[in-house]
């Protein structure tokens, strides 16, 4: 056997996906953990994909009418208490803030003090007390719609948490909105769904399947919960985006009422829906590899890295004007509405600073030496490609066919993930097949197994729930695009109208 490639990162995602994970993470200076347990610091390289997708989305957003707002950190534990299945889903997550100022004590440390008549709950998510404000903004169906979306923090106590993909504190987008009717707000409600799988699949480069979550997966206090479902390289479901029809029940407890055009008082239809960091590890472990992070173009920190190779010093001024002036011109440049964002890495690292660039998954790196200069050209390296796989491209071609490139780069990016989804999604009619799929042979390659199985599913809780207790497996939509196909449900072998995607799951 040949001597096996030495990889960026290890291990690899062959040997140990959690970890490789993580490493990932670091290598790339995405983020790190915060003195806070179960919190992160998210650094710029990292922050600024955040900016990208909030810029995407906020766009989209504001071409429906959706206006951004912001609410209180705090709510009052007495909002949540008016809508019974809310409180209860989120009552073990909850932070919770007693007091109001600290003193000191006799040891000489600080100790709270000042109790609060009323505790104050961290926002896990604002359905309450914007509904509170929902309540006074509305009186007339001539209010309505009311689209509101805000983009903020929320907290939910976690006891095992991994950088983006579960924390305490993250961010995100919070969509609510009130209608005159159950149709109008359930339009909105899959409307929103859409965008998100937009964003997914033309942003991201991440394929995602559309659909409806059984009764127990819902958000609490939902009527339907709707979502957009990834499959991650280790063959695990991640959910990259919920829409919900809130029904009346939210209207209810925080009394929204209007006036219909009839005279008649009437309670408000609601929505909401949301994204968070969570995404940004979705990207990592969708698209990264055994060197680092591999960034979809739309969404990048950054384009491009340009990379001045000077080895005599009296090549610095000549390397450094021709750098600079490349610079100026890719600026100049759009992609997709965007200008080109352009990194000028003039550190004297030799080959150290190529390998930073390829961690963290800048689509384009570009090294420019005294040679290059003379034939008027630039080396190109491609994080789609090898390491190693480098041209020659004239430089106005490279400035004239930079958009078009990341264009191919991103479309790249996402055959490569639909067809490993194709490849791991298995139709599956009996249960011991199903039990074998999600149950590895080989303990010390778990990946080897698993993926999206769509199999039958009577309807029946109980079922759902022994096939997650007994497998870890979830059902993780009711495909949108589902066709009426009759068949014995893999559980109990009840009759089943169709078929639903089970998986194991972030």
């Amino acid at each position: 056997m040949g001597k096996q490639a030495k990889t960026a990162i290890t291990p690899t995602r062959s040997q140990d996906y959690p970890e490789w994970y993580q490493q990932v993470v670091k290598a790339s200076d995405l983020a790190e953990n915060s003195p806070v347990r179960g919190c992160m610091v998210i650094k710029p390289w990292g922050y600024a994909i955040w900016e990208n997708i909030r810029g995407v989305l906020d766009g989209m957003f504001k071409e429906t009418g959706v206006k951004n707002a912001y609410f209180p950190l705090f709510i009052p534990k007495r909002f949540l208490e008016k809508e019974a299945e809310h409180v209860e889903g989120f009552a073990k997550e909850c932070a919770v803030v007693t007091h109001h100022r600290l003193e000191e004590g006799e040891d000489g440390s600080l100790v709270p003090a000042g109790l609060l008549e009323e505790p104050l709950v961290v926002r896990p998510t604002s359905e309450t007390i914007i509904g509170e404000s929902f309540s006074r903004w509305v009186s007339s169906y001539r209010d309505l719609p009311l689209l509101i979306n805000q983009w903020c923090n929320v907290v939910r106590w976690e006891m095992r948490t991994r950088i983006f993909l579960r924390t305490s504190e993250f961010l995100w987008q919070e969509g609510h909105t009130a209608h005159v009717s159950a149709n109008e707000a359930m339009e909105r409600t899959l409307q929103m769904l859409d965008m998100y799988a937009k964003l997914a699949e033309s942003y991201f480069a991440i394929p995602v399947i559309k659909g409806e979550k059984t009764a127990s997966e819902r958000f609490p206090g939902a009527v339907n919960t709707y979502t957009v479902e990834a499959m991650m390289q280790d063959r695990k479901a991640l959910q990259a985006g919920t829409s919900h029809f809130l029904g009346q029940n939210f209207a209810r407890a925080s009394e929204i009422k209007y006036q219909s055009a009839q005279k008649k008082e009437e309670y408000a239809w609601t929505t909401s829906w949301g994204v968070s960091t969570r995404l940004i590890g979705a990207i990592i472990m969708m698209h990264g590899d055994d060197n680092g992070l591999v960034l979809p173009p739309m969404i990048a920190s950054s384009h491009v890295a340009l990379m001045p190779i000077i080895k005599k010093a009296g090549d610095r001024s000549t390397v450094m004007d021709f750098t600079h002036t490349l610079a100026t011109e890719l600026r100049g440049q759009h992609y997709h509405g965007r200008k080109i964002e352009v990194e000028i890495d003039d550190r004297e690292t030799g080959g150290g600073r190529v390998w930073d660039w390829i961690k963290k998954g800048i689509p384009l790196r570009v090294e420019i030496g005294p040679r290059d200069i003379a034939r008027n050209s630039v080396f190109v390296g491609r994080r789609d490609r090898g390491p190693r796989e480098k041209e020659s491209i004239p430089r106005d071609q490279f400035i004239k066919t930079i958009s078009p490139m990341l264009d191919e780069m991103q479309k790249n990016l996402f055959d490569r993930a639909l067809r490993f989804r194709e490849e791991n999604t298995t139709q599956i009619d009996s249960k011991e097949d199903f039990f074998a799929f999600f149950t590895p042979q080989n303990p010390e390659r778990p990946e080897i197994h698993g993926g999206f199985a769509l199999a039958h599913w009577c309807g029946n809780q109980i079922c759902e729930e022994k096939i997650k207790t007994d497998l870890s497996v979830t059902i993780r939509c009711i495909p949108s695009d589902a066709e009426n196909e009759t068949g014995k449900c893999i559980a109990c072998g009840d009759r089943s109208p169709r078929r639903v995607v089970f998986a194991k799951a972030y």
